[in-house]
């Protein structure tokens, strides 16, 4: 199915997937663990929406500048430990 070009969402270039990467790990990660941890602390209390975005938040911002540090470190070790593919 074809969709008129205003109706298609414009991509970014290939050049920002180093970026955009871990921003998207970081936000999924962080939001399933800020609420695992928060649920386990509270329960599922009143209080638990607003604990839980808060706590994401935080850690969101301690996370995605962590993952830009570590992801070339991370790159490297997997590159020792996994076969080059076969060309």
């Amino acid at each position: 199915m074809s969709y008129p070009s205003f109706m298609t969402p414009r991509r970014l270039p290939a050049r920002y997937a180093g970026l955009v990467t871990p921003l998207v790990l970081s936000l999924l990660m962080t939001f399933v663990v800020s609420a695992i941890a928060t649920a386990r602390s509270l329960g599922f209390t009143p209080a638990f929406p607003s604990t839980w975005m808060s706590a994401w938040g935080l850690s969101w911002l301690v996370a995605f500048p962590t993952l830009l540090l570590v992801l070339p470190v991370v790159r490297r070790i997997v590159g020792l430990i996994v076969e080059a593919p076969r060309a």
